[in-house]
């Protein structure tokens, strides 16, 4: 696996989810093994900006060519913008899951929340 695959600016759910802080909300999206684990990627369910969602908790849906898997939140907070591209381009999670394909945008109740996810080698250690 190369660092390319698994960014080491981020933070990692055991989920396969990605977060990276901007400011005061974190961004957050699937990582390639999530995204190559599910195929094409046709269609993304996700939360409403201004919806509150608890950490662990299912706030949406990525569906593929081969299964449906639900999207958890990284942390509890309110979201606070959504990525209104994958509606017309759902695949762009396939083609560039760490930039554009990024999912939503998130304002952490605890602003530490996202230190206490796993680091790139706590993430890739548990894929093996």
């Amino acid at each position: 696996m190369s660092d390319l695959d698994y960014p080491a600016g981020l933070r990692y759910t055991a989920e396969h989810e990605w977060v990276r802080a901007d400011g005061e909300v974190l961004r957050v999206g699937i990582t390639s093994f999530a995204q190559e684990a599910l195929g094409d990627v046709v269609y993304v369910s996700l939360p409403a900006v201004g919806d509150t969602v608890a950490a662990g908790d299912t706030c949406g849906e990525v569906e593929s060519t081969k299964s449906v898997s639900d999207l958890y939140a990284p942390v509890s907070g309110e979201v606070t913008a959504v990525n209104g591209a994958l509606d017309a381009t759902p695949e762009l999670v396939n083609s560039d899951p760490y930039g554009e394909g990024w999912m939503y945008e998130i304002r952490p109740a605890d602003a530490g929340a996202a230190d206490a996810l796993l680091d790139v080698d706590a993430y890739t250690s548990q894929l093996s």
